[in-house]
């Protein structure tokens, strides 16, 4: 019998695939989530970048936000896409 893997489960490890956004979220699983401004610090990309890596991880539900002031602070939501990176990156 043939298993389909869902279409968000792809899409999911469609987003993981990029490096960049693997270290995003390796950094947002290592500090249980933190705001653009320290991801920018800690994995020494533009924000920019960061912004549009951080969109498409959302569209994906890998990751979520909450607006705390001008501050959105960002986390890993998805414990599937958190479970895949730890053990890609064994934690």
């Amino acid at each position: 019998m043939i298993n389909i893997v869902p279409e968000k489960d792809i899409d999911m490890l469609k987003a993981l695939a990029h490096p960049v956004r693997l270290d995003i979220v390796n950094e947002l699983i290592k500090k249980g989530g933190c705001n653009v401004s320290q991801l920018v610090e800690e994995i020494n990309i533009p924000q920019s970048t960061v912004s549009q890596h951080l969109t498409k991880l959302r569209t994906t539900g890998i990751v979520r936000f909450n607006k705390l002031g001008q501050e959105s602070y960002y986390r890993v939501e998805n414990p599937k896409a958190k479970a895949i990176v730890e053990v890609l990156l064994k934690h």
